[in-house]
């Protein structure tokens, strides 16, 4: 299967999405925004499997986040759907690492979600092969199942995001863009292994160790 290693992954922009599931943002007390919430993460964040995600001193509360990420192939700017969805390269799996504290404290999310280890990735594997429109993601913490979704559960499609993303700012070839996470987040802790699996795709698997270790 041709695809790219996780470490030549080398974006200009990771493009992420909040609350883009009902139930997600339900869980979190939230309302589902009447457009794509768009933020970033930083490429510094970008894990490989196996390696360590780093729980920060500064923070009290760091959670898993399970996602179905898309690789740009081509260039958008006030792309259509149908033009968005042709640009989608490969798709991986990705974990939303944030700083759930942080996140409710400082009322915008740049320290929460761009800590460095704070964004693993699997290895992308070209869209032509796998199916978009049925795409799952699944969520395991020490073995243990704690989120499932699909794509048709989200508030919005991988290609509207896509679109709208391309009306703000330019999709460059290689941007990484991240759709939202499903209900089930939860803390992570040292010592614990989290696992972002999207089946038929691949898997992104991660152990959780302290500051002193990254």
């Amino acid at each position: 299967m041709a695809s790219l290693a996780a470490h030549d992954v080398a974006p200009s922009k990771i493009v992420c999405v909040g609350r883009n599931y009902r139930a997600h943002a339900a869980e979190l007390g939230n309302e589902v925004p009447a457009e794509p919430l768009l933020f970033f993460k930083p490429p510094s964040s970008l894990l490989r499997s196996g390696e360590g995600i780093v729980i920060p001193p500064q923070s009290e509360r760091v959670e898993f986040e399970g996602e179905i990420a898309v690789l740009i192939g081509g260039r958008l700017r006030h792309a259509s759907e149908s033009e968005a969805r042709a640009a989608i390269s490969h798709v991986l799996p990705l974990n939303d690492v944030t700083a759930r504290d942080l996140q409710r404290t400082d009322g915008q999310w740049t320290r929460a979600k761009g800590f460095d280890t704070f964004c693993p990735i699997g290895v992308p594997v070209p869209v032509g092969e796998v199916d978009l429109d049925s795409l799952e993601v699944v969520t395991t913490v020490n073995g243990e199942e704690r989120q499932r979704g699909r794509v048709e559960q989200m508030a919005f499609s991988i290609p509207f995001v896509l679109s709208y993303a391309s009306a703000i700012m330019t999709l460059e070839p290689g941007d990484l863009i991240t759709t939202g996470t499903p209900e089930g987040v939860g803390p992570l802790q040292p010592g614990d292994r989290v696992r972002i699996e999207i089946p038929g795709v691949g898997a992104v698997e991660n152990p959780v160790v302290g500051a002193g270790s990254g």
